[in-house]
Formats: C-alpha cells, structure tokens, sequence
C-alpha cells in the first residue's frame, strides 16, 4: 500500500515510522534536535509548496528519509487507515 505525501510523492506505508504534526511537535528539544540532524544529514526531502504542516519519518533499506509535507498529519492517518481497510 501507498500514500500519497504531496506534489508527486508517494511512500509505502510499511516504510513509515511515523507521521507527525510539525507544530506540536516541534515544540519539543529533543524533536528540533532529531529534524536538525535530519537536516544535515540530508535526509529531509520537502514535498510542500506551502506552509509545511506534517512530516513523516519512513525507514527504507537505503535509510532514513524525512518527508515535509502541507497535507495535516490528520488528514494523512485518515488515508493510511482507509487504504489498510480496502485490504481486509
């Protein structure tokens, strides 16, 4: 199964971690320190045109890839949960 994240991308599901809202979230030292070395480990892809609103950490078997995305953490569990319900 697939998500869609924004723009043109798309991440299998069991790759996520987690998906987050970016301003609660970042409230939180330890979660500015985790997104800071995302950063500069070039890890962060941004796929928002507009105010980010959520990102999403996914693990491949090439890494870790942090996703910035416009879409509201809410609204992306909502889609993640219908397409695992269209399986059973």
């Amino acid at each position: 199964m697939y998500l869609h994240l924004g723009q043109e991308t798309v991440v299998r599901t069991k790759d996520i971690i987690g998906i987050f809202d970016i301003e609660n979230a970042s409230i939180s030292k330890y979660t500015k320190d985790f997104l800071s070395n995302a950063t500069n480990n070039q890890q962060v892809y941004n796929v928002s045109y507009e105010m980010p609103k959520s990102f999403i950490v996914c693990q491949t078997d090439k890494g870790q890839k942090l996703y910035i995305s416009q879409i509201s953490s809410r609204t992306l569990l909502k889609r993640a949960k219908l397409g695992m319900d269209s399986l059973e």
